[in-house]
């Protein structure tokens, strides 16, 4: 890889740890505890959880097509990606400084790094098209997942030793100040591993800024939506995204407080997330390179039919070999659909608008992601079970495929399309 290429990727390996250790494993942990001390409910507080993060990726989905638009103007677009970035570190920092017993408090810190995570990530996604060519797109996105899934595990694991030597009083710590160090891990190896992006990625295609680049941006929004019907094959796989990346995100950001549901103990579900890390890089890397071979639109379809035996198989699941099943096939599944994903859109976009695109990219994904999470939380508060929540999501897996199969399999087929809208 080149050095923009490597700098870009490494974004994903400084940016994974919060994903594994604040959105997927310790923090939900520390909150159900945090919740259970305050007396509520297994299934109650994995409402709210889920509640929380509806409410942050909702915000994200409403402020990005307009960032986006304004990012494709010179100058913009490292400016927001900074800030949004800086945003989450902050704020994973000063989960460590909320005590356990003020619940509603860390979700609130919690909803704000997810803003600040989300919202770099748009303009991350954007930067794609500025720092490799559209032959390498699927190499290159792959090897940032991939690059994320290695690079997670090292403060993953750090702070899980951290946390048992705690249980085990082998260190003088209790398990809160042991979890909240893990917070502090995290925030720094964000940071760290963010200054490569910083300083060596540069926006290379744009719009020339103007007097007045806001309401400009509104303009060019405007201009885009009124002429949607040329664009009708990309809106027709962000309709696509829209449903299965739903799915695949609630299950990450849900599985945690899942797999507690069924009384699996907090030690074994970390090293289940560990596991599925590891298996998740080298199936990234494989999806790319037959997606190369094979086509994106058929890699994600494969994608998307794993899932939904995924959501099949939870509906049944008992124990912990039966958890462990199903976080191997979500690690074979999670990295490849995602990062095809990125890449195959990255392909249909205009570059020079491709922060704009991204933008929307990032509404269909995120506010997909405000209905996962709610449909699951809702499902599991009715019916005091959590896997007819789970089960639930097939139904956005489903729509999705179909969805996909009407989206042209090549940028050729692409233009001849819009053309015919025109």
């Amino acid at each position: 890889m080149t050095s923009s290429e490597r700098s870009w990727a490494l974004y994903d390996w400084a940016n994974s740890a919060y994903t594994i250790v604040i959105v997927t494993a310790i923090l939900p942990l520390y909150f159900k505890s945090a919740a259970t001390e305050a007396g509520i409910s297994a299934s109650t507080s994995t409402a709210y959880w889920g509640y929380a993060n509806s409410l942050a990726t909702l915000i994200v989905a409403l402020l990005a097509p307009i960032l986006g638009t304004i990012a494709d103007f010179r100058g913009f677009k490292k400016r927001f990606f900074t800030f949004f970035s800086t945003l989450g570190i902050v704020f994973t920092l000063l989960l460590a400084a909320v005590p356990i017993e003020q619940w509603f408090i860390l979700l609130v810190v919690y909803l704000i790094t997810s803003i600040g995570f989300a919202g770099a990530n748009v303009f991350y996604d954007a930067f794609l098209v500025d720092v490799t060519t559209e032959k390498r797109m699927n190499r290159i996105s792959a090897n940032g997942f991939a690059l994320g899934y290695i690079g997670s595990t090292i403060p993953f694991i750090l702070s899980i030793a951290i946390i048992v030597l705690a249980q085990q009083s082998v260190i003088p710590l209790s398990v809160t100040v042991a979890s909240q160090i893990a917070f502090v891990i995290t925030a720094l190896w964000w940071g760290v591993f963010t200054i490569p992006m910083l300083k060596n990625v540069e926006q290379k295609y744009y719009v020339d800024r103007v007097p007045k680049p806001v309401t400009s941006s509104f303009k060019k929004l405007l201009f885009t939506f009124k002429n949607i019907k040329v664009y009708r094959p990309l809106f027709l796989f962000l309709l696509a995204y829209f449903f299965y990346i739903d799915g695949v995100n609630t299950i990450i950001k849900m599985s945690t407080a899942y797999g507690s549901d069924l009384g699996i103990d907090s030690n074994t579900l970390l090293i289940v997330l560990f596991v599925t890390q590891v298996v998740a890089a080298p199936f990234s890397i494989l999806f790319g390179t037959m997606g190369n071979k094979y086509g994106d639109k058929r890699m994600i379809m494969i994608g998307i039919c794993i899932y939904i035996f995924i959501c099949c198989y939870a509906f049944f699941l008992d124990s912990a070999l039966d958890f462990w099943i199903l976080a191997m096939l979500v690690g074979v599944a999670q990295g490849g659909i995602q990062s095809l994903s990125r890449s195959y859109f990255g392909k249909l976009v205009p570059k020079e608008s491709s922060n704009e695109f991204f933008g929307f990219f990032n509404v269909f994904g995120k506010f997909a992601a405000v209905a996962g999470p709610l449909l699951l939380g809702v499902t599991a508060q009715i019916s005091g079970n959590t896997n007819t929540g789970v089960f639930a999501l097939v139904i956005l897996f489903v729509i999705g495929a179909l969805i996909l199969l009407r989206v042209p399999n090549t940028k050729e087929e692409v233009s001849v399309q819009s053309t015919k809208s025109i």
